[in-house]
């Protein structure tokens, strides 16, 4: 079974940073664009970012364009989604998902069938 496994969730202050991970079997970056979404209580799921796996093209929500950065190291096979200028409203359990069914990624967590158990991130003083 393809499991996605993210780390990297935790307590910050607001205007902090965190790096999320998300670790893939191994090859799985080379054919499945990768997904970061949210979901903070009595929220629905939000699609922050992703990264298509044929030419590396990105999307970011509007709420977090200039603060989240999505990458993705091929060697380790892991994506990353750094986060800076974090804000209280970015608390949410941010999850790591996979799809190779679309050429270009989305934020649309419909397209995405493979899914982590998600991390916490707090965002408080």
């Amino acid at each position: 079974q393809v499991r996605l496994v993210e780390s990297g969730g935790g307590l910050v202050q607001p205007g902090g940073f965190l790096r999320l991970s998300c670790a893939a079997p191994p090859f799985l970056l080379d054919y499945y664009n990768i997904g970061w979404f949210r979901q903070a209580p009595g929220k629905e799921r939000e699609g922050v970012s992703c990264i298509s796996s044929n030419d590396g093209s990105t999307y970011y929500a509007d709420s977090v364009k200039g603060r989240f950065t999505i990458s993705r190291d091929h060697a380790k096979n892991t994506v990353y989604l750094q986060m800076n200028s974090l804000k209280p409203e970015d608390t949410a359990v941010y999850y790591c998902a996979a799809n190779n069914k679309f050429l270009y990624c989305s934020g649309d967590s419909y397209e995405y069938d493979i899914w982590g158990q998600g991390t916490q991130v707090t965002v408080s003083s």
